[in-house]
């Protein structure tokens, strides 16, 4: 689920919501097992996990959701918008990153009432990927291949995205 706007970075680099929208949509691929929703896109301005998780309690009463996110962005859970009522609305399912570790995370999400008991760690090797280096190598004019898939690389390469920040010409070499 892409966001319209995000409220805690700014992407010089953002091609907006709609080609971030056709980028999911091109990463699901077609597999039956997976969704891309447009909610927050078409909600539009800033979003919040906790308004959107509330939209979808509302939109699918009585489904437990788990809300997956990285190491990293577990960690700083505390410091996001009502977070108390993420960690109510959602089990929260990690992946651990590079610099992020169970303890420390689990440490920091102490501070939220309830939040560890929600919490759950995928047990798989960690991969070291996110989408800040995939458009750190598209920039460089490294190769995306294995990192995401086709389709998407392809839809990047296309389009021309990341090659230079938004609003500056792109280069032609």
């Amino acid at each position: 689920m892409p966001v319209a706007t995000p409220p805690h970075k700014q992407a010089p680099d953002d091609p907006g919501p709609d080609t971030r929208l056709a980028l999911c949509q091109l990463a699901a691929g077609g597999d039956e097992r997976l969704a891309v929703s447009d909610l927050e896109v078409r909600r539009g301005g800033a979003s919040y996990t906790a308004d959107t998780l509330r939209a979808l309690h509302a939109s699918h009463p009585g489904v437990d959701l788990t809300f997956i996110v990285g190491g990293d962005m577990a960690s700083s859970l505390p410091t996001w918008r009502e977070p108390a009522e993420v960690a109510a609305l959602a089990r929260l399912a990690v992946a651990e990153r590079q610099g992020a570790r169970r303890a420390d995370i689990l440490e920091r999400l102490a501070t939220i009432p309830g939040a560890v008991e929600r919490v759950e760690f995928f047990d798989l090797p960690r991969i070291d990927l996110s989408s800040s280096l995939v458009r750190r190598r598209v920039a460089a004019g490294h190769p995306i291949r294995y990192l995401v898939p086709d389709p998407v690389a392809e839809y990047i390469a296309q389009h021309g995205l990341y090659r230079s920040p938004v609003g500056s010409p792109t280069s032609s070499a």
